[in-house]
């Protein structure tokens, strides 16, 4: 499974050192400390050394190629769906859809659809849970203000958010980017949530509801009907 940019330096770091930590527990444990003791605790960080690195994993993905469709813009699971106000950028009505991530879950954000990114605003807040819908507007977070370049040209948003355990958001997009549908911009580690904002239009249908599983870059969270 290939490992992504975005988790360097972590993701040589953290493995690194609990490898080193079960060798020298291994060769260097007092010799009255029980074998069993030493076995359970080898276990226990080999279980943590797979998850290191398992949770900066990146896998290839085949994005669906149809430009009617708004992909997951993130790994994990709907937490909630809502029409909302958003007057700083699309200027009016919109449904958003918040999706949770958690620690088991890919944390590669890609883009829903081939889109120009017009801004990027990163805004200090505070760490909720990454479940409660407050978090994506109390949070610490880092908005993408993206239009879509293929009709309708619609403005859109994509909101990376932090969580109660994650701290770190990456965003590797940069303004006047041309992002192609799937293509990977970032990731927040170690839990978190995501937010796809669009305007609220009788057009659009929605395809997925609150508790649905989705994959970024391949599950169509919404599909435009014309």
């Amino acid at each position: 499974m290939p490992l992504t940019k975005y988790g360097w330096p972590q993701v040589a770091v953290y493995p690194s050192a609990i490898l080193v930590f079960m060798v020298v527990l291994w060769f260097g444990a007092h010799p009255t400390t029980p074998a069993w003791v030493i076995q359970y605790v080898e276990i226990a960080l080999a279980v943590i050394l797979i998850w290191a690195l398992s949770f900066f994993r990146d896998p290839e993905r085949l994005v669906p190629d149809d430009p009617k469709l708004l992909l997951a813009p993130a790994d994990g699971t709907i937490t909630d769906i809502e029409n909302v106000d958003e007057n700083v950028f699309i200027k009016g009505k919109a449904l958003k859809i918040g999706i949770f991530l958690s620690i088991f879950d890919v944390h590669i954000n890609r883009s829903p659809c081939k889109a120009r990114v017009d801004k990027i605003t990163y805004k200090k807040g505070q760490f909720l849970d990454a479940r409660n819908p407050e978090s994506g507007r109390l949070n610490e977070s880092n908005d993408l203000w993206l239009t879509r370049t293929d009709p309708p040209f619609d403005k859109l948003v994509v909101r990376q958010i932090s969580g109660a355990i994650a701290r770190r958001i990456v965003c590797d997009a940069k303004q006047s980017d041309e992002l192609l549908a799937g293509r990977r911009f970032g990731m927040i580690k170690f839990g978190s949530r995501t937010e796809l904002y669009v305007p609220l239009r009788d057009d659009v249908q929605c395809l997925v509801k609150k508790g649905d599983k989705v994959k970024a870059g391949l599950t169509p969270m919404l599909k435009y009907r014309f």
